[in-house]
């Protein structure tokens, strides 16, 4: 196991985790200005983060699970979903991921998602119903490819069944 880089895979989650959580405080006075700032570090942060897996990418490939264990792996993956303002290496990550998957080396859930939310995106049908939004008042899954074969498709990746997946995210919301 590459412990060093681990770490710094854990660092960067930690540093991605630290900037989404501040969209949580408190209303209050200057929030717009907050809000500004916020956004601003959010994107800094993000980019950091997309820029450096990119080039970690192009030197070693996909750091799956035996080489920085399964939270390690866990960050790479999230590093990889939020490089949402990089659409091109954003697919760079989803074939590397895919690749990975294959070897037996991440995880098909993990895949899953990371494939939803391209597919969103890209103004395409998810296929995992792993994303979700808000239209006007209404919270719900965005729209969703063969919705029949969709808990087929989520066993097959590990997922728990749709409805109870749902449930969980309108609790969280």
């Amino acid at each position: 196991m590459d412990e060093e880089l681990r770490r710094e895979l854990l660092s960067r989650l930690a540093e991605d985790q630290r900037v989404r959580q501040l969209v949580s405080l408190p209303q209050g006075q200057h929030m717009t200005r907050l809000r500004d700032e916020v956004t601003a570090e959010w994107q800094r942060v993000d980019e950091d983060n997309t820029r450096w897996l990119g080039d970690l990418l192009a030197t070693q490939g996909w750091p799956g699970q035996t080489l920085v264990g399964e939270d390690g792996a866990r960050a790479t993956w999230l590093l990889a979903q939020h490089a949402d303002r990089d659409p091109g290496l954003q697919r760079a990550f989803l074939d590397a991921l895919r690749g990975a998957v294959a070897q037996g080396k991440a995880s098909a859930a993990h895949l899953a998602y990371l494939e939803d939310r391209m597919r969103v995106h890209a103004g395409q049908p998810q296929l995992y119903g792993t994303q979700f939004t808000v239209t006007g008042a209404e919270f719900g899954p965005f729209p969703i490819e063969d919705p029949q074969r969709l808990d087929v498709r989520r066993a097959e990746a590990g997922l728990e069944p749709f409805a109870a997946y749902e449930a969980r995210m309108r609790a969280e919301s």
